[in-house]
């Protein structure tokens, strides 16, 4: 069976019948309903903005079961899932080994604010494998550990401003929900309300891939920033891959100037590989946050750095942090389990070399038909994005216009059973559970779809 749908789909992808067109639209009554009642109680009806499939067809999806690389809708839709809670399920939905060892410590309770030796266990683990931090302190999410990092740059360094990039996406934590002005060193403007001015004024973004203009803003704020701040590998806003030789300049001006280099690893992290990008790119950062996959698909985040700096947190140091459900039990539980299999000889490897075949059969594909399309992927991270481009690596090169693809493919994949995240500006994953024949089958609807998407243009 598996060898037969290899040569079906694994061969000369440009031979594959055109398709000749859209599938009947699945039922979303269920979820609809769903929709409507939760707009009463939460704005938008969602608990987070891109849920709202504002950028796709139709009403969102209300998830009622996953497991393996599946998910299950509230009207019984069975779809393979890409987007596994925004990166944090590695291993899949509901993996036995996780559930079964969060279901073993909730025998004991699920919250105490205080110690716990799971804390000492993930910590043990998380240290002994990556050697970009020596000590780390948990919080329980991204967000929150980017807060808390900048805060700890700012303390650390006695200076205020943050340089960070456009494109770059770091929690909405209110001196990061900035974008950029205009010109090639500016001040951040928010780009939320709520956001003082006074705030988004120590923020300075600049573009990304762009030397010239960090080194105008050191010279520009000489003496004044605490750190510039960069994802591992950009990855909030299409997948930005940065060339080695720029992430390296990055930590060599960082050090010029007394500046502290922050990498924001909240995706990238343990994701492609169990060091990140750090190791991906052979730089070694001054603080590094991390979130999602810790936690196994609980809420969870982290920052580490070196002992010096980390000591300048309290209770040894002056920069205040806490929160009541840091180091949750349930949520180390659940670290523990995925982590370990993580450390498991191989792991990144099988894991990697199967996202690596999916995304450049995807490619061949769209090659031979002559698709304006282009699969950028890293690890077991890809993304699919309608231009010619064979780099895109700043926000302004990626063409707004290309997002009405997207949400074409996007229904396309929906009704063929095919679940990614709803914005063309998300990235994909693989996880471990998906099998070989999960990604043939997926690769198949995705050549449909875009059969469909460019017989439509």
């Amino acid at each position: 069976m598996l060898e037969s749908l290899k040569k079906m789909f694994s061969g000369n992808e440009g031979e594959v019948p055109v398709n000749t067109g859209s599938k009947p639209d699945i039922s979303r009554e269920k979820s609809a309903e769903l929709y409507e009642k939760a707009k009463n109680y939460f704005p938008g009806g969602v608990n987070s903005p891109v849920r709202a499939f504002k950028s796709v067809y139709g009403t969102p999806l209300f998830i009622q079961k996953g497991d393996g690389c599946f998910v299950w809708d509230a009207d019984g839709n069975q779809f393979i899932d890409f987007c596994g809670s925004w990166g944090p399920l590695i291993l899949g939905h509901n993996n036995a080994k996780v559930r079964e060892k969060v279901t073993e410590v909730m025998q004991s309770g699920m919250s105490f604010g205080a110690p716990t030796a799971l804390e000492n266990e993930l910590a043990e683990l998380i240290i002994k494998n990556n050697r970009f931090v020596e000590k780390i302190r948990f919080t329980s999410s991204g967000t929150e550990a980017v807060m808390s990092a900048i805060r700890l740059a700012r303390g650390y360094t006695g200076k205020d401003k943050i340089i960070k990039f456009e494109g770059c996406y770091h929690g909405h934590t209110d001196s990061l929900l900035v974008k950029a002005g205009s010109g090639l060193v500016t001040f951040g403007e928010t780009s939320s309300a709520g956001v003082p001015k006074s705030f988004a004024q120590e923020t300075i973004v600049i573009p990304l891939n762009d030397t010239e203009a960090i080194k105008a803003a050191f010279e520009q704020f000489k003496g004044e920033v605490a750190a510039v701040i960069i994802e591992g590998i950009p990855a909030n806003n299409g997948l930005l891959m940065q060339d080695p030789e720029y992430i390296k300049f990055l930590e060599q001006i960082c050090k010029e100037n007394n500046a502290l280099l922050i990498f924001d690893e909240v995706i990238t992290g343990f994701r492609i590989g169990f060091e990140g990008a750090a190791a991906y790119y052979g730089v070694k950062p001054d603080i590094v946050t991390y979130g999602k996959i810790i936690g196994g698909g609980l809420p969870v985040g982290m920052y580490g750095a070196s002992a010096e700096i980390m000591g300048h947190i309290s209770p040894d140091g002056g920069v205040y942090q806490a929160g009541t459900l840091s180091g949750n039990p349930v949520a180390m539980a659940a670290g523990i389990a995925q982590l370990t299999e993580l450390v498991r000889s191989g792991f990144y490897k099988e894991l990697n070399n199967k996202a690596t075949e999916f995304a450049e059969s995807i490619q061949r594909f769209a090659t031979a038909r002559n698709y304006k399309l282009k699969v950028f992927h890293v690890g077991s991270i890809f993304w699919m994005a309608f231009t010619d481009k064979d780099k895109i690596q700043s926000a302004e090169d990626i063409d707004p216009a290309s997002m009405e693809k997207f949400k074409l493919m996007h229904r396309e994949l929906l009704n063929r059973g095919i679940y990614l995240g709803p914005s063309g500006y998300e990235v994909g994953f693989v996880s471990a559970a998906h099998t070989k024949i999960e990604l043939e089958k997926a690769k198949r609807a995705i050549f449909d779809s875009l059969d469909v998407v460019f017989r439509n243009k």
